[in-house]
């Protein structure tokens, strides 16, 4: 992780030096961004296992909380933040502070001693966490959930804000104040998904969060009639989905954390990924191609469907030891 931090500060850190040098290129930035990506998987393949190596099990639940709910937090500043910087010292440069943020990563990384389990000696790699996800009904139910959310908000996504801007009439600075609303209800969401999982059990309030994220969309193609009114349904859209996400992505990882073995945890995580990151462009690649609205009304309801997907399977039934008492699948 330290090393796949480092490397990623000195790929954005190349943007700055050869922008003034005049030899900033779009091939650059594409080797930047590809670079840039593969450190990533290579970061949140190993988060996973260091998580376990330095949290106790009965404290999943609240360090997946303050892990979520910081992101959250940086959410609602971040973008606003980053904004200024582009303003203030152009866009070259602000990715310079980018490069700063991976070198901090690294040195608080390297702060920690954890106790991390030994390497397993087993043939494969992603093959080996398939075989596992195949095997496991829950990571499996997880896995087709995930991707077919994913798949779907990212044809929402590519096309939300254009829809904002160009058929709802929406001023830039109030889009801003739509997306904060998602930061602010996945802030709250980190509050309570440990509460909401301890009453209801933590495979339903995964479930609960997959419905929460999707559903609320289906208001952006169905927002019409005076602006108030308008702003009122995607601020509710946006609040309440950003809440939904917090809890899903809380409760999974959870989840994950203890029924994933440690020996296979790196493994099962860069094939869950490779498949869930997979559908991702294909998602965004097809919103592109249908009109605006249709392709919101196919986003929106697709999101839906694949939450329905997750009900038939024993994952929403799942409680965990730590938090709800006796496990059962």
């Amino acid at each position: 992780m330290i090393a796949a931090d480092l490397g990623r500060a000195a790929l954005f850190a190349s943007v700055p030096a050869c922008y003034v040098l005049h030899v900033l290129t779009l091939a650059q930035l594409f080797a930047v961004t590809f670079g840039a990506g593969a450190l990533s998987v290579l970061y949140n393949v190993s988060d996973s296992t260091l998580f376990v190596s330095i949290v106790a099990p009965d404290r999943y639940m609240d360090a997946q909380s303050l892990i979520y709910g910081s992101r959250a937090l940086s959410f609602t500043g971040g973008p606003s933040l980053g904004g200024v910087l582009v303003q203030l010292l152009s866009a070259p440069f602000a990715v310079a502070a980018d490069a700063l943020s991976f070198l901090g990563s690294a040195f608080f990384l390297g702060r920690i001693r954890p106790a991390e389990p030994p390497v397993s000696e087993g043939d494969g790699s992603v093959t080996a966490g398939a075989r596992f996800i195949a095997r496991s009904s829950l990571v499996r139910a997880s896995l087709v959930t995930a991707a077919t959310l994913n798949f779907f908000y990212l044809m929402f996504a590519a096309l939300y804000l254009l829809y904002a801007v160009r058929v709802l009439h929406i001023r830039p600075g109030l889009v801003g104040v739509l997306i904060g609303a998602g930061a602010i209800g996945a802030v709250l969401g980190s509050l309570v998904t440990k509460r909401l999982a301890g009453r209801i059990g933590t495979g339903w309030a995964y479930a609960a969060g997959c419905l929460l994220y999707t559903a609320p969309l289906v208001l952006w193609p169905l927002a019409r009639g005076a602006m108030p009114l308008v702003l009122a349904m995607l601020f509710a859209a946006e609040f309440v989905s950003g809440f939904g996400l917090m809890v899903l992505d809380i409760t999974i990882g959870v989840i994950f954390a203890a029924i994933i073995p440690d020996r296979l945890r790196s493994r099962v995580t860069g094939a869950f990924q490779a498949v869930n990151y997979g559908t991702r462009p294909l998602g965004a690649l097809l919103g592109s191609v249908v009109g605006l609205r249709p392709a919101l009304w196919v986003a929106t309801l697709g999101g839906v469907a694949g939450f329905a997907l997750l009900l038939p399977t024993p994952l929403p039934r799942y409680r965990l030891p730590a938090v709800d008492g006796p496990a059962r699948a």
